[in-house]
Formats: C-alpha cells, sequence, structure tokens
C-alpha cells in the first residue's frame, strides 16, 4: 500500500486558534476529514482507524498527534466538506437513482451480555445525481427508507449550480412535482426524459404528454433509444462501483454521522475519478 501525504497537511493538522470565546479545538476539520475518509474507504471502526493512522504517521516519521476514537464520532457529525467536483465543459446531462445502504445492528454478544432484544434490520435511502460527462457524483442525499425519490429530489439538488440541459430518471420520478421542481432549478428549457407507466394520461406536462404519443406510436423500446434513455444504466453502474468499492451497508450507528460518511464516501470515489478515467472509443 502506497500512502502520499501533501506538505501542508502536518501545518493544517492542528486546529487555527480561536478568537471568540469558547474551548480550544485541539484537531481541525481536515485532520477529522481524513481520519473519516481512511476509515470510509478501508471499512474499519473508529479504534482500528485511531491504530491505522498512528501507525501511518509513525512509518511516515510525521510528528501528527491522531484524533482518539471519541474525537472522531463527535467531531464527524456535521462535518462540512468540500466536495472539488470538476466543473463540466458545457451543459450536462444528470442522470438520478437511489439505492438502499444496511445500517449495522446489534451483535449477539452484545444481546447476551445486556439482555437486550435483537434490533431489527434496517437500512437508509442514498439518492444519487451522476453526471456522466465528468464522471463524477454531483450530489448525494441521505435519507430514511420512508422517503420517496420525489420528496427527495429537491433536497438533492439544493446544493448544485451546474447548467443541466437533460434529466434522466426512472418511473419512480414521474408526476407533476419533479417537473416543476426541475423547472425552477434548472429552467422551462431542461429535457425530462422519464419513462411514463404504461396506463398514463395526458396531463398538463407537454414533454410528458409528447413522451406518450410517442410510445403509443412507436413502442417503449423506440422511444428509450431515440430519447437516449438507456444512459440511465450508467448511474446504475455507479451505484454498483458505490457497493464494490466502499460497501453495501453504513457503519456509523448514529444518523447524522452516517449523513458524513455518505459524503466522504462520494467525494473519495470521485477522488479516485479523478485520477484517470477509462476511455472508449467505438469501432465502426
Amino acid at each position: 500500500m502506497t500512502i502520499w501525504v501533501s506538505d501542508d497537511v502536518v501545518q493544517k493538522w492542528r486546529s487555527p486558534r480561536r478568537k471568540t470565546r469558547g474551548g480550544q479545538s485541539r484537531y481541525s476539520d481536515l485532520a477529522i476529514e481524513i481520519c473519516l475518509t481512511l476509515r470510509v474507504v478501508f471499512r474499519l471502526p473508529l479504534r482500528q482507524t485511531q491504530g491505522f493512522v498512528r501507525s501511518l504517521a509513525k512509518l511516515m516519521g510525521m510528528a501528527l498527534v491522531v484524533p482518539d476514537f471519541s474525537t472522531l464520532s463527535r467531531r464527524g457529525k456535521g462535518l462540512k466538506l468540500h466536495q472539488n467536483r470538476r466543473a463540466a465543459s458545457k451543459p450536462t446531462t444528470l442522470i438520478v437513482d437511489s439505492a438502499g445502504l444496511k445500517v449495522h445492528g446489534g451483535n449477539d454478544w452484545h444481546e447476551e451480555k445486556h439482555g437486550t432484544k435483537k434490533a431489527r434490520k434496517t437500512w437508509r435511502k442514498l439518492h444519487i445525481a451522476f453526471d456522466p460527462e465528468t464522471g463524477e457524483i454531483a450530489a448525494i442525499e441521505l435519507t430514511t427508507k420512508h422517503v420517496g425519490d420525489e420528496t427527495a429530489l429537491p433536497a438533492l439538488l439544493t446544493d448544485m449550480d451546474a447548467d443541466v440541459s437533460r434529466f434522466l430518471a426512472d418511473g419512480a420520478y414521474d408526476g407533476q412535482g419533479v417537473a416543476d421542481c426541475l423547472i425552477e432549478k434548472f429552467g422551462h428549457e431542461v429535457e425530462i426524459i422519464i419513462p411514463p407507466p404504461k396506463n398514463a394520461v395526458h396531463g398538463k406536462n407537454a414533454q410528458r404528454n409528447h413522451h406518450i404519443d410517442v410510445i403509443a406510436q412507436n413502442g417503449r423500446m423506440s422511444w428509450q433509444t431515440k430519447t437516449g434513455y438507456n444512459q440511465r444504466s450508467r448511474v446504475e453502474a455507479q451505484i454498483g462501483r458505490w457497493k464494490q468499492a466502499i460497501g453495501d451497508r453504513l457503519q456509523a450507528r448514529d444518523f447524522d454521522n452516517q449523513i458524513a460518511e455518505v459524503k466522504m464516501a462520494s467525494k473519495a470515489l470521485n477522488s479516485m475519478t479523478g485520477l484517470g478515467r477509462a476511455v472508449y472509443e467505438r469501432v465502426v
């Protein structure tokens, strides 16, 4: 394993001295982010993360005081991350989908030791907005399993400042609320490509009405090819990449820590993408 650390990490490891009242933090947000990112990528418990970072600092001869596991847990809540996403060179396509992530429950030892009932299995819902031009995750949102895709969309797009010309999503996003949200965010020119259900009827949305007519005339498969809807498989591949590289479950127990965990995972995956993307050429 090769670890590279930039020269300014040691200078920025300690928190800058505050000029207002209150206690002085020992570690900067950068130090907490580095430790928790390593935890997410290598799927480590907090105690193992503490020991792992200490070992790295020792091997590299760096005089760093590593945060303990309780500090990492406490500081992880509400940690602000700067994503450093690459800007698209032109109006881009946005592909949106969601997937479930499992949540760690209690183990058998805890049940036997304290006489507690085994926790029910639960999961969170991860909403992903993918930019096919840059290959990066443009936005993420973590919700409970009771929040629907249409309901989570406004919060997912809150921090997006890119110029989006096309929006692709599956039938779960079919609804006037989604169309209104997209038009308000990206303008009336945005092309919305969402497959209407088989029993769909005409409504107020002109684009949706056109999709219904084209499907009725030429068939659903022809509509998918003509509109480019098949590109939606790229966000499914991104979800598969997430579960392969990061895992299909969340390590944190607290919901605020889980939100920070998925944000760090997204930033880590985008950093991996930035190291180099495979370029495919079509051979005619």
